[in-house]
């Protein structure tokens, strides 16, 4: 993985010497709370309804061992004993307090993390595919090229105020796990007919209160374009992006208002400048970073280990884990497994710090010292041989990590919610895990298959509602909390904006919502079809028909009818 050189550790040290001047200069009221809180944003630190929240980055969700028992240090000397990992591929601490941000920016210095630029109008944390390097389906490996973006955007003048929050994913796997469709700019590496590496190219994606999937602006692109290409387009969202109403100031609605064809237009005008200039990348700085990336000492293999294929048989629990939680590897004889956050009754996200510290010794036993974020909250071990996946899931099950339900309904994303972010219209944990508790049955789980079901609790969709493909976003309804329910969304390679069934429901009517869709999807799905797929040809109308066939009735509610 990339090691801070002298500019890196420099520029860090530097930053956490400046914050924490300000850190003085607010406490003792030189600066009022309006003046220090774009310096606070600026460092990753958000003011909550309870405590301040410090927001850390994980470029491109890789993480060392190292780095991660860090993570656990902070959770428990700084905050309440654990932390949350979030659809960014970052991490978040919900109880800090301000004297102690300049202390916990300075031990992150130490193992070379930070939080610059994972709030404020700027570029944020790059993110990619959580198996990027080892995936079966890759084409190439995106991190370099994640890690020439982080470097240029870090600090980058230019783009220092932009009109609104911007963010870059990259993908470089025949199928998509990073959700490019979904961002501001997503690059999909690609080959031409002559075999030379490249990216296609999309723009203008987006959730929140206007949710629009990006458009293609260039099929193609060199790589040695990538930061002058993306720099024109950069350029063209910072002249002309509405600064004049922030729900209006992300770039998906200038390329909305001006069209793809005129907004390619104008970005090929400004690129006409930059094509060729500094900014184009050399072979010679594509190498550089590369070597930073470059394959471990894999040892040699079988393709198939026998202990591995009798453990399957002698434990069944083992098996189900097996085919849930480990994917296939390029390497022959090695896997790649996923650690779900996702036990019933813990927040989706959350690790205490014990747990934190163990997954770090988990990665120095099993993974070659690394570990990956997925944006789906979950952790990623990468390089595991097969002949170790048995302890591997001992070490796990005993940890509460290795609940075999990645993929299916409990697996959900869920963004902090009500319970902690000042911006949240509702609660969005204890919805989660209601439905959890419902469906708390792994094996009616594996039955009805693979399911997304993302939550958030506010317009701003940091659950990215949007695209589950049962999505539920919180909204206020006259003081109260209730739930807006919408089918169809979906993610990779078939990315698509769910459609919202009807009225809003209450908090206690949640899970048997998600059990009348359910019940639809049984009756009606046709062989092995997904439930995606279900909803795609049958649409959301049988679906609406039973959710609201019948009056939803809560104890809680006192039998009363509950929703509106």
């Amino acid at each position: 993985m990339y090691q801070y050189d002298q500019y890196d550790h420099q520029l860090v040290r530097e930053r956490v010497s400046q914050y924490r001047d300000q850190v003085r200069r607010r406490l003792s009221d030189e600066l009022t709370e309006e003046e220090f809180r774009p310096l606070r944003l600026q460092n990753g630190l958000y003011l909550q309804r309870h405590a301040y929240m410090l927001r850390v980055a994980v470029p491109y969700g890789l993480l060392s061992s190292k780095q991660m028992r860090m993570f656990g240090h902070i959770a428990r000397k700084y905050d309440r004993g654990y932390g949350h990992f979030t659809t960014r591929q970052n991490i978040q601490f919900n109880w800090i307090t301000l004297e102690q941000t300049p202390d916990i920016l300075a031990e992150l210095a130490s193992v070379e993390m930070h939080a610059i630029q994972t709030s404020g109008n700027c570029i944020r944390n790059i993110t990619s595919d959580e198996y990027a390097g080892v995936a079966a389906d890759e084409l190439i490996d995106p991190r370099p090229y994640a890690e020439i973006l982080r470097q240029w955007s870090t600090f980058h003048p230019e783009f220092a105020y932009l009109p609104r929050k911007f963010k870059l994913a990259l993908n470089g796997a025949v199928e998509d796990r990073a959700a490019i469709g979904m961002h501001d700019i997503g690059l999909n590496v690609v080959r031409d007919a002559d075999g030379e590496i490249g990216f296609r190219v999309m723009v203008g994606g987006g959730l929140g209160r206007t949710p629009i999937i990006g458009s293609v602006i260039r099929e193609f692109l060199p790589r040695r374009h990538i930061l002058s290409f993306i720099e024109a387009i950069m350029r063209v969202y910072n002249q002309h992006g509405r600064r004049d109403n922030i729900y209006k100031a992300r770039i998906k609605i200038l390329v909305k208002a001006l069209g793809i064809e005129e907004f390619s237009r104008q970005v090929d005008a400004e690129w006409a400048d930059l094509k060729d200039g500094p900014s184009t990348l050399t072979d010679a700085e594509i190498a550089r970073v590369t070597a930073f990336f470059a394959p471990p000492a894999y040892a040699d293999l079988p393709a198939q280990d026998s202990s591995f294929e009798l453990h399957k048989i002698d434990h069944p629990a083992f098996a189900k884990w097996v085919g849930r939680n480990v994917k296939p590897h390029k390497v022959a004889g090695y896997a790649i497994v996923l650690l779900s956050l996702k036990k019933t009754g813990v927040p989706p996200g959350d690790a205490t710090a014990d747990q934190i510290e163990s997954i770090a010794d988990l990665a120095d036993q099993y993974s070659l010292g690394e570990l990956r974020v997925t944006h789906e909250q979950n952790l990623v071990l990468a390089d595991v041989q097969q002949a170790n996946l048995f302890a591997l899931w001992q070490a796990a099950k005993a940890l509460g990590l290795a609940t075999p339900n990645i993929g299916l309904l409990t697996d959900m994303i869920c963004c902090p919610g009500g319970d902690f972010c000042s911006l949240a219209n509702a609660k969005s944990i204890p919805i989660a895990e209601a439905i959890a508790e419902k469906f708390d049955d792994i094996d009616f789980q594996h039955d009805i298959g693979e399911i997304e079901l993302n939550i958030s609790g506010c317009i701003n969709a940091c659950g990215h509602h949007h695209i589950g493909n049962i999505g539920v976003l919180g909204v206020d309804k006259d003081g109260a909390e209730w739930y807006q329910v919408s089918l169809g969304g979906g993610q990779g390679n078939h990315i698509g904006i769910g459609k919202i069934i009807g009225p809003s429901f209450s908090a206690h009517q949640m899970p048997t919502v998600i059990e009348r869709i359910l019940q639809v999807y049984m009756r009606e799905r046709q062989d092995e079809e997904k439930f995606i797929a279900t909803v795609q040809r049958l649409g959301i109308t049988p679906f609406k028909e039973h959710v609201y066939a019948t009056p939803i009735k809560s104890e809680h509610l006192k039998g009363e009818d509950a929703y509106a």
